[in-house]
Order: C-alpha cells, then sequence, then structure tokens
C-alpha cells in the first residue's frame, strides 16, 4: 500500500481472514458436524436420492428405492440442447440434466474450442439436476428414475428463433400423462421447466414437483489465499442468503418453508439455481448420500387433478456465469451469489464504479487501472497527512537514534526523553499507520471484486496478461510490485533496530513470492497504487525536508 508498516498490518489481517475461512472450512462446526456423523453413522434416508421429507409435511414418498442414477441406461438415446448459451444433455431416464457446457466461456484463453462444463456425470466433478414428481402411488408419479421419451434426441436453436422447447413425456398404466417440458430462451442462461399433468384416468390425481441439485464432495476452489466456497446456499424473505455446505445438508440443517426464495449449487464464478414460482410456499431441504454427494432441491405443495383435468408445475431453472444483471432479473438475492462476504455493502458500490468505467474503455486491465486512480484521489488528503507524518519521522531518525545511542538500556529514561522529542516537534508517531488503517476494509472489498466477478475472468490486459483472473504467467507484475516496495522503503524513516532493518529487507522478496499467485488483476492494482503512492510521497518528502532547511 502507501508504506511498508501499513502493508504489513495490511497483509497481516488478510491472510488472518483468510486463514480463519480456511479453518472453518476444515474444522469448523460442519465439518465437526460431519466427522461426527462419519464416526457415528449417520441415519440414512431409505429412499435413497429422492427429497426428504420432514415428519410434519403431508408428502407420500414413492415406496421403492431409488438409487442413484449414474450411468445412462442403455434403454434411450442420451438428448443433446444447444442454444446460443448452453449445450446440455439430458438423460431420458428421468429428464435428468447430465451434463452442461457454457457455450461462451472456454475452459482457457488457449482452449477456445472447449467450453467450460459446469454439469457432468463423471465421478471427478459430479454435479446434476434431478426433477420429478412426487405421490402416494408410485406408478402414476414419474420420479428422476422414470423413462421419459422425447421426438428426436438432438434439439437445436435454429437462427432467427428466440426460444427452443424440449418436451419429455411419460405415461401411466391408468392413463395419466405427464410431459416435462425444458424451454430454452435466448441470450439468456435461465431455463423453464414444468411438469404437465393431463388426468385421462377415471380416478384423481394427486401429487407434488420437486427439483434437486446432487453434487459430489468437493474442497472450496482456490488456494490458501484466494478461497472460494463450493456448495449449496438459498435465499429466504427471512434470512435473506445462507450458505450450507455438504456438512450442513449432511446434518439435517435445511429443512424449512420458503416462500419467494430459492435454492443454488455454486461455485467459483459459476452456479446452477432452482427459482421456484413467487407467492407459493416451497419446502427447501437438503441431505447428504452415503456415498458423500449432497443434495439440495425444494418441491411444491400438494396438489389435486380430477379426471380429464390437467395441472402444470412450473419453476425457472439457471445454469451459468454469475453475471449479477442477468441474476438480478431472474430471482431476488439471486445475485448475493456473488459472494463478497461481509464487505458487501463496499464490494457492491465498487463494482459498480468499475462496470461503468469498463463500459467506457471496454478493457478490464484499464478499468483497474482508472478505479486506482479514482481510488487513491478519494484518500489523497488522508495519505497525504501519512507521507507528511513517515517524512517527518525520516528528518528525526539521527535524532532518534542518537537517543537511543545516549540512553543505551535505559528504556525508560529513552521513552521519555522521545516522547519530549515528539511533544516538541509537534509529531505522532502513529501518523503514518492510522490513516492507512482506514483504507484496508476498502482493499479487502476491491481484492473479492476481483476475485468473484465472473467478468475479469479470461479478460485481457495487454501482451502478455491474456487473462485478469489467474496470475501473471512471466510475474512481470509481482516482480515491479516488489521492485515498488523497495523504492518505498528507500522514503520512509529506517528502522533504528538492525534486527527489525533486515526483517524489512525481506520482505519485498516476501511479499513477491506471495504475490506471484494472485490474480492478475489485484497485482495490477497495488502494483498502480503503489506508484502512485511513490510519486505522492516523493514529492511530500522533499516538501516537508526543504521546509525544514528553510
Amino acid at each position: 500500500m502507501d508504506n511498508i508498516r501499513p502493508i504489513l498490518v495490511v497483509i497481516l489481517i488478510f491472510i488472518g481472514v483468510l486463514l480463519y475461512q480456511t479453518w472453518q472450512a476444515d474444522y469448523g462446526p460442519a465439518q465437526q458436524e460431519l466427522n461426527r456423523e462419519t464416526q457415528v453413522g449417520p441415519a440414512v434416508d431409505v429412499a435413497g436420492d429422492t427429497p426428504v421429507a420432514p415428519a410434519r409435511a403431508e408428502i407420500d414418498m414413492p415406496a421403492a428405492d431409488l438409487q442413484i442414477v449414474e450411468e445412462a441406461t442403455g434403454e434411450a438415446d442420451l438428448i443433446e440442447v444447444l442454444t446460443d448459451t448452453l449445450d446440455l444433455t439430458i438423460d431420458p431416464r428421468g429428464g435428468t440434466v447430465v451434463d452442461a457446457r457454457l457455450v461462451n466461456y472456454p475452459v482457457a484463453v488457449d482452449q477456445p474450442q472447449d467450453k467450460f462444463r459446469l454439469m457432468s456425470r463423471r465421478p471427478s466433478d459430479f454435479f446434476i439436476l434431478q426433477s420429478g414428481l412426487l405421490g402416494p402411488d408410485p406408478e402414476r408419479t414419474p420420479t428422476h428414475k422414470a423413462l421419459f421419451s422425447a421426438a428426436a434426441d438432438r434439439f437445436e436453436l435454429q437462427p432467427g428463433d428466440d426460444s427452443l422447447q424440449v418436451d419429455l413425456v411419460w405415461r401411466s398404466p391408468d392413463g395419466v400423462t405427464v410431459t416435462k417440458r425444458y424451454t430454452f430462451r435466448r441470450g439468456t442462461h435461465a431455463v423453464e421447466l414444468e411438469h404437465l399433468v393431463s388426468n385421462g384416468s377415471e380416478a384423481q390425481w394427486s401429487g407434488r414437483a420437486y427439483s434437486q441439485f446432487q453434487r459430489g464432495e468437493q474442497a472450496d476452489s482456490g488456494n490458501l489465499f484466494m478461497v472460494t466456497y463450493t456448495g449449496g446456499a438459498i435465499y429466504s424473505q427471512e434470512d435473506k442468503y445462507q450458505k450450507y455446505d455438504i456438512g450442513d445438508l449432511g446434518a439435517g440443517k435445511l429443512d424449512r418453508d420458503v416462500v419467494d426464495g430459492w435454492v443454488a449449487m455454486i461455485q467459483h464464478y459459476f452456479l446452477g439455481a432452482i427459482v421456484p414460482p413467487r407467492g407459493e410456499q416451497q419446502h427447501f431441504y437438503g441431505k447428504r448420500l452415503p456415498n458423500g454427494r449432497g443434495v439440495i432441491g425444494a418441491y411444491s405443495p400438494l396438489r389435486k387433478v380430477e379426471p380429464g383435468a390437467s395441472e402444470r408445475f412450473s419453476s425457472t431453472l439457471f445454469i451459468g456465469p454469475k453475471l449479477q444483471a442477468e441474476l438480478e432479473q431472474l430471482a431476488e438475492g439471486l445475485d448475493l451469489t456473488v459472494d463478497y462476504g461481509w464487505l458487501v455493502f463496499l464490494s457492491k458500490p465498487m463494482y459498480w464504479i468499475l462496470e461503468q468505467i469498463q463500459a467506457l474503455v471496454q478493457n478490464w486491465g484499464w478499468t483497474i487501472i482508472i478505479f486506482t486512480i479514482l481510488i487513491k484521489l478519494l484518500f489523497f488528503k488522508l495519505s497525504e497527512a501519512s507521507y507528511r507524518s513517515m517524512a517527518n519521522m525520516r528528518r528525526l531518525a539521527p535524532r532518534v537514534q542518537a537517543i537511543k545511542d545516549r540512553y543505551g538500556d535505559d528504556k525508560q529514561r529513552m521513552q521519555h526523553a522521545m516522547v519530549e522529542l515528539y511533544k516538541t516537534e509537534k509529531i505522532n508517531p502513529l501518523g503514518g499507520c492510522l490513516p492507512m488503517l482506514i483504507q484496508i476494509p476498502f482493499f479487502i472489498a476491491l481484492y473479492w471484486v476481483l476475485l468473484e466477478s465472473v467478468e475479469l475472468r479470461q479478460a485481457p490486459w495487454i501482451l502478455w496478461i491474456e487473462d485478469l483472473s489467474i496470475k501473471d504467467p512471466y510475474f512481470v507484475l509481482p516482480a515491479i510490485m516488489g521492485a515498488s516496495m523497495i523504492v518505498q522503503q528507500r522514503l520512509n524513516p529506517p528502522p533504528p533496530d538492525p534486527v527489525q532493518a533486515k526483517i524489512f529487507m525481506l520482505l519485498p522478496i516476501v511479499f513477491t513470492a506471495l504475490f506471484a499467485f494472485f490474480p492478475a488483476g489485484l497485482v495490477l492494482y497495488w502494483v498502480v497504487n503503489n506508484l502512485l503512492s511513490i510519486a505522492q510521497q516523493w514529492v511530500i518528502t522533499k516538501r516537508v525536508e526543504q521546509g525544514a532547511k528553510a
């Protein structure tokens, strides 16, 4: 930041926060509960991977033991759906989404032909979307184990068309027809899901619809210094945004009725979400399967359909990137999956400002540079006070050293003499640090904005920086940052303690190695901030020194 001591304070606080988050993920209450379940043996839902019904709710569970469907059954070909945003694979067995690739998001800059795979049945990154109907008679309510049929095994959104409809049909022996309908629309990652029930039998039909994500147990993404959450999340009007990792789901912590909310499985940059109809009470549930996978979902109230009548169950799915504008339009609070943590009140305005700058310059690297200049202007006066204090401390450094030499081991007399010196010169020795402490929350907030914003994923700047969301491939920016820290050390008062001086000499090397693995966008911010700080501090130091000579 603006001098070496505040940098040390910022880094220590910052690393402390990240270490605490990592410790919570590994050893916190949720993980302890999960460990206890593993040792003692959790109560397992005998219905396999069907929704768990609380005792107080009126729900009819299928009698059959529904096992997890991990491989294609061979009874029907998989169905491919291609739109301008999604490339999905749907298994006719249950109409389950078993693979989802994002058309506009390559795996890497150097692999533009390989699209990012958000959902998959591979054991290494297992993540699927299941849906179906539940009722008192399993033969009349198709769950995600039932076999549907479709008119074709490939559907594609054609040029000029704004929507694509994919119908999967199931029929009961007594004449109940269920159509599972996916509706895709151009320009969006939202998908409409409907279960259309047509009762052609002679008896009343009753049941409810459910949708759920099933995901393999995966560690949070990132590394020790860039931890991002992977797991479940919900939104309710009462408690707003809440996260439920697989340990929480296994402990039965999610089991509640919600109106106007949503459930999701989220990860860095991307998510899958289920948004029920507004105004309708849904039951949100979660659990952990014996194989370690987590399930989070929602089911609707029980409905009855008379002979000859029909009924429609509907919800909206989202399978895609955490684009805040798109998420805000889809459901209240869904944009909170872009998780800025407890500094969201700072991060949100920062993101908005960055977005406005980006709309003008169309380059996220220059956007970060312009934003850094604006931040520097915002804290110009605070920085000026800090640099003036540091310059005065630098000017008094020889006199401070003389006091230390004079009193030697007499700490009390030495401290008294130094206090008198500071009082005479009207200098606050803490004046260089306190203004910087105010800036710490802003830096941490910006860190989360740059880390969480999918817009920076694979966003180029200039020359060798082709992706601001990953480390500098040639470590040029970290090297410049380390060099700027050395220059800043030359402008600061030298530490009187030789041991402390040696430690400060090592700090640029330590921080260069640390920031070598940070996203290039964040290092770019720090480099520009350091260069501006050096210029401002150099001018102020020269003025103070010239004023003292006069």
